[in-house]
């Protein structure tokens, strides 16, 4: 059962293009290109890629004037928004303004006050929000030698010595992110900006590492973040495809009752008790049912034990038992199946049930 048991903090809304981000809307899920941005044909497949596995967002760097003006091909060929990155050089940010859904600029590099101001004139000229990305790896050298190596106190002041000169010149449509690759140091600087502000942020551990470490730090710190409340858009950071990121981030809002996509299997870890090869059926489902967006919950238990009780509980459950597994339909049994056509059995009732719910959908639609 779906509670709505987190308490998050209401922030301001600004709009990464037609997403918005911040307030009581959804909670925006984004990913990274790592093409080269100059091959705007790999850097385009990459991006559709991405929105096809459910991002809301892509962020793309534009380090040099040649990636911007391909960063503007990209742009133009793409339906989703796109954030342009930007370090140090800010006359890339200014380049880049007319075509960008958000610029993304670092504190600890982009310059004195003079060059963060031109950025925000170009940002309030284009109508475009600006994410102000604080990194425990690139602070300031002015905090680096006052707190000695990155903690949350520095983050925090480099954020705030920012939101300063964004409130001197009356500019509002900016969120904010505090990273390390540290857990304890993010969550913290996260809980004492959210305290003070209350422009969206943009959550995430930053250099988590690779694919199944970097998922268990991701999900530990974005998890206890969201589960107080606070933040209003993820990046998963793995060194891993950037699809990744788009389905671990989906799985953790998914695990909160956050947001749903797509098909959430309940499994069993399986033990001697099952009745049927619990892992292989769950792995050869999850990869054939990847194309599916709607949000559907499927019980896969091996054994009577906990069968009964999660398959009636889910849209579609599975329970193993001997001779014939018992398939459950809206918490009811429906039949029994044997081993042999499990994985086809389950899918073919998977999607018979997603279309009775889009039916039935376009059905209350019509009558409203």
């Amino acid at each position: 059962m779906k509670t709505n048991w987190i308490k998050r903090k209401k922030t301001k809304t600004i709009y990464v293009g037609n997403v918005p981000v911040g307030g009581n809307n959804p909670i925006s899920v984004q990913s990274m290109t790592n093409t080269d941005t100059c091959d705007v044909v790999s850097t385009m497949n990459q991006i559709n890629d991405l929105k096809k596995a459910g991002a809301d967002i892509v962020r793309v760097s534009v380090p040099g004037f040649d990636e911007a003006k391909a960063f503007k091909e990209i742009k133009n060929a793409v339906n989703i928004p796109l954030v342009a990155d930007i370090h140090f050089d800010y006359k890339i940010a200014l380049e880049v303004a007319d075509t960008a859904d958000c610029l993304r600029i670092n504190p600890g590099n982009i310059g004195k006050e003079d060059r963060v101001q031109e950025v925000i004139n170009a940002a309030l000229d284009n109508n475009i929000p600006i994410r102000v990305g604080v990194n425990a790896g690139s602070l300031e050298k002015d905090l680096q030698k006052k707190y000695g190596e990155p903690n949350a106190d520095a983050l925090v002041e480099s954020a705030l010595r920012h939101v300063e000169i964004l409130d001197k010149y009356n500019f509002e449509n900016y969120k904010m992110s505090l990273k390390a690759s540290n857990i304890e140091m993010t969550v913290e600087a996260y809980r004492k900006i959210s305290k003070v502000i209350d422009q969206p942020l943009h959550l995430g551990i930053t250099e988590a590492g690779s694919y199944r470490a970097g998922t268990v730090k991701s999900s530990i710190g974005v998890g206890m973040l969201l589960t107080e409340g606070i933040g209003d858009t993820i990046r998963i950071s793995l060194a891993s495809d950037p699809i990744d990121e788009i389905k671990i981030g989906w799985d953790i809002l998914k695990s909160l009752n956050i947001r749903s996509r797509g098909v959430k299997i309940v499994a069993c870890p399986s033990c001697s008790r099952q009745n049927f090869n619990v892992i292989k059926v769950v792995n050869d489902l999850e990869q054939r049912l990847e194309d599916i967006s709607d949000d559907i919950e499927v019980a896969i238990i091996g054994c009577y034990v906990n069968g009964p009780g999660e398959s009636k509980a889910a849209d579609i459950g599975l329970t193993g038992a001997s001779p014939s597994n018992l398939l459950y339909i809206d918490g009811s049994p429906n039949k029994k199946i044997k081993n042999d056509n499990l994985v086809d059995e389950l899918e073919k009732q998977v999607r018979i049930k997603i279309e009775d719910n889009r039916i039935k959908s376009d059905k209350i639609i019509l009558r409203s």
